[in-house]
């Protein structure tokens, strides 16, 4: 496994600075937008989505771990980074899931939960980076490798 490299000075608080801005967005979202009937029906379409693209693409074995479905053997193009959560999808290749990225990939699911069809959008447009992606961020960066355990 390649290490993971250490992250630039200052990361922590730039961090938390995301997280409050984004929860500073969560409240001109309203209010039936979230953790709702409506948040629901897109988690479910993310869910029908993650278990489609899963479906085609899968060469491994599919596992329930951890509240999650674990799609491996996926091709390196058909997912991001090292995994894409869709719903309660997880989806990846070939390398070793561990329990610590699906905790970080069951916080995920939560957030496809609470915000619905808002989430690639709200997810897109905080960008690629993780250290200041508030989604990856409030998943954990540590779980999801991003940053080394204990940096």
């Amino acid at each position: 496994m390649t290490p993971i490299p250490a992250p630039p000075a200052g990361w922590r608080t730039e961090a938390e600075r995301r997280v409050q801005r984004g929860r500073r967005i969560d409240r001109v979202i309203p209010a039936v937008l979230l953790d709702s009937p409506v948040s629901f029906i897109g988690y479910l379409y993310g869910c029908a989505v993650g278990w489609t693209w899963g479906g085609l693409w899968s060469t491994g074995r599919v596992q329930k771990r951890q509240g999650l479905w674990v799609f491996r053997g996926m091709p390196s193009w058909a997912f991001g980074r090292g995994g894409v959560c869709v719903g309660n999808c997880y989806l990846t290749g070939e390398a070793d899931v561990t329990d610590r990225v699906l905790v970080h990939e069951a916080v995920h699911a939560r957030q496809w939960r609470r915000y619905g069809l808002l989430m690639p959008l709200l997810y897109s447009l905080d960008g690629r980076n993780p250290l200041r992606n508030r989604f990856e961020i409030e998943a954990g960066l540590e779980d999801g490798n991003y940053v080394p355990r204990g940096s």
